[in-house]
């Protein structure tokens, strides 16, 4: 069976994954890079590093197992399409796809991290739309674009922090660890919240530093239970989100959506915006791609690379 190998190092996780002729995901393998307690993350310097220790074994792991020929390798080299992305987290990836597919004879694709992650949200989805509103929620991006075809064009965006970033950094003040948003969501599904966050949006854009400020005082003052701090971070989101949604729906006229990337694998946080979509009818038609496959992986990127090589 012929397949194509991918790769991702992101600034949480290095990957792998193995995908078929038949376009069928055969394996996925990941490994979250090792962050200190009480820390938001590691360095860029730091990061590559772990990467080029982990890549080994979550190739083993990919790989374990299967009876594969890699006709092609793939990796996500800069986080979007923009000319001037880049962070060097990614060339450890890169340098590896370019390495295998040089001693295996193969091609090597380049794609961005978060094409990556809009592919990976679309495997297994059926009657996929041709236009439709695609948002990334993650650690490094916040981002509202409309998809066509191969085209991707961004419409608006977080202008200071991104939706993760509020979610780890708020989480690791209360004492949770990094990457702190499973941990998070588990606190806020015991805890109430009253928009207590303001929710600051505009067609230029979102904020969430606002929210940081005060989320983070309220941890250090501990007058809010922490379980309310973290539903309150959740609540902030969801609005922030349906409110962005609901404008780009009278720009654009596109009603169907993608929410995409890792802050996406949240349950509690897809609740509140499907009950929010529903209250405000909205008819925004959103899907979500299968949680275990919304965190980093590299399961778009193989995908990506097997359209290119196999289609």
């Amino acid at each position: 069976m012929r397949a194509v190998l991918g790769l991702d190092t992101s600034c949480y996780t290095t990957s792998c994954a193995v995908v078929d002729v038949t376009m069928c995901l055969l394996a996925s393998s990941r490994m979250l890079l090792p962050v200190e307690p009480g820390t938001r993350g590691l360095r860029q310097s730091e990061a590559v590093f772990a990467h080029i220790r982990q890549l080994p074994e979550v190739v083993r792991q990919a790989m374990q197992g299967l009876s594969v020929d890699i006709s092609a390798v793939c990796a996500s080299d800069r986080p979007v399409d923009d000319g001037n992305s880049y962070m060097p987290v990614f060339r450890a990836g890169a340098s590896m796809a370019e390495s295998l597919a040089a001693v295996l004879g193969v091609p090597c694709y380049k794609t961005t991290h978060q094409r990556g992650h809009l592919a990976a949200a679309l495997i297994g989805q059926k009657d996929q739309p041709k236009r439709y509103l695609a948002l990334h929620l993650s650690g490094g991006t916040t981002e509202l674009l409309a998809s066509e075809g191969e085209q991707l064009t961004l419409l608006t965006r977080s202008l200071d922090l991104h939706a993760g970033q509020l979610i780890d950094r708020v989480g690791v003040k209360l004492g949770l660890p990094f990457p702190a948003g499973p941990s998070l969501e588990k606190l806020a599904m015991s805890g109430s919240a009253s928009g207590r966050y303001g929710a600051s949006i505009s067609p230029a854009g979102c904020h969430f530093s606002g929210a940081e400020t005060q989320a983070l005082r309220d941890a250090v003052q501990g007058d809010l239970p922490a379980e309310d701090i973290a539903a309150e971070v959740f609540d902030l989101v969801a609005r922030t989100v349906v409110k962005m949604l609901a404008l780009a729906k009278q720009s654009t006229g596109l009603a169907d959506v993608v929410i995409f990337g890792g802050v996406a694998s949240s349950e509690l946080l897809r609740v509140l915006i499907n009950q929010r979509n529903k209250a405000r009818r909205l008819g925004l038609r959103i899907l979500y791609g299968q949680p275990q496959l919304s965190g980093d992986n590299a399961a778009g990127v193989a995908m990506i690379g097997a359209q290119k090589h196999f289609l």
